[in-house]
């Protein structure tokens, strides 16, 4: 059997560090750097920073230098845990890819990066097989829920004429960088005027995940629509991450619509906020498919965020070491499943 598989993260805030947990547990698979700069971190040995007992494990110690853990062939693939715009993520894409690592991005643009960056994303394609390595985007959503998911059940269709699809979702496990994209904390006023100035960026993703839904069947966008909303608190509100006082923001309810023909085909919804039992609001995924035959799914309550999110990354590693070399989506790759044996025993 080959060496086990030799992982990098880079990023280790909520992800991130969710990720390396998760990675502990593998078999096959073994962490060989973290980069992350956040003070606190820096200089320390990545399980005790996680709390976890090293045991004969290797020390891995967080470097605020990525130049320390991005040598050519350091590790088989790059986790990034960074961004949530391509254009954020770029630079950083292409440094691991130039040093022959393989890279899947939290980055939510990264799902369907054509979408929006279409030259950005020909040019990582470009690199990537120039160094005959693999870059992919995933995560709960984009990546799943409101694309590949939606995409799975119409498989079972003869034909679709509209689809409709709603995540009411916990923001809870995410880390600063989503509240802050998300408005969490902020006055109304203060809300709206961030949405004017594209500094409340709200939930990242409804042109990829859409796009991604439209070219997977078939159907030409010619218009995408946005609205975000603020979701106002009645309740005091604490996470590990954030606090709202009652009166703040406590999330962003955020719409997207996409046009074929003239008419709106695809609608999709994504309410989410902190700890939204605390006014009663029950969380869950749901996806309408009005075709032959109609499908309504339901699954309730939401498929978390935080754990679907490191699952998607950490579950899609095998997936992304077997596939030709290049910028992949979430449409190029075997479907993505709960790995419990040697991660090893899935490479070709």
């Amino acid at each position: 059997m080959r060496e086990t598989i030799k992982v990098i993260i880079w990023g280790f805030g909520a992800m991130g560090s969710g990720m390396a947990e998760m990675l502990i547990k593998k078999k096959g698979v073994e962490i060989v750097g973290v980069c992350d700069r956040h003070e606190t971190r820096v200089g320390k040995d990545m399980y005790e920073v996680l709390g976890l007992d090293r045991g004969e494990r290797n020390p891995v110690i967080i470097t605020d230098n990525i130049n320390d853990i991005s040598k050519e062939k350091f590790a088989d693939v790059a986790l990034l845990a960074t961004d949530s715009f391509t254009r954020g993520a770029y630079d950083k894409i292409v440094l691991m890819l130039e040093n022959k690592m393989n890279v899947i991005s939290t980055a939510e643009e990264m799902a369907y990066p054509q979408a929006q960056e279409p030259e950005l994303a020909k040019k990582m394609n470009e690199i990537a097989k120039d160094n005959g390595v693999t870059v992919l985007g995933t995560g709960i959503n984009p990546g799943f829920v409101l694309d590949y998911l939606i995409l799975a059940l119409s498989g079972t269709c003869e034909s679709v004429e509209h689809i409709s699809a709603s995540r009411v979702n916990d923001l809870s496990p995410f880390g600063h960088a989503v509240m802050e994209e998300q408005g969490v904390g902020l006055t109304k006023e203060a809300f709206l005027k961030g949405v004017k100035d594209r500094t409340v960026a709200g939930h990242v993703g409804f042109p990829e995940s859409i796009h991604m839904v439209a070219d997977g069947i078939g159907w030409n966008i010619e218009k995408i629509d946005e609205t975000r909303e603020p979701i106002m608190s009645n309740t005091d509100r604490k996470t590990k991450y954030t606090e709202v006082k009652a009166g703040n923001v406590a999330g962003c309810k955020q719409c997207g619509y996409g046009y074929v023909g003239g008419e709106m085909k695809i609608d999709m919804e994504h309410p989410q906020q902190i700890l939204p039992e605390t006014e009663g609001i029950d969380t869950g995924d749901y996806i309408n498919i009005k075709g032959v035959p109609n499908i309504n799914m339901a699954i309730k309550p939401e498929i978390p965020g935080g754990i679907g999110t490191i699952a998607m990354c950490v579950n899609m590693i095998p997936h992304v070491l077997n596939a030709g070399a290049g910028l992949k989506t979430m449409l190029d790759l075997p479907v993505p499943r709960a790995i419990m044996g040697d991660m090893r025993d899935l490479l070709d």
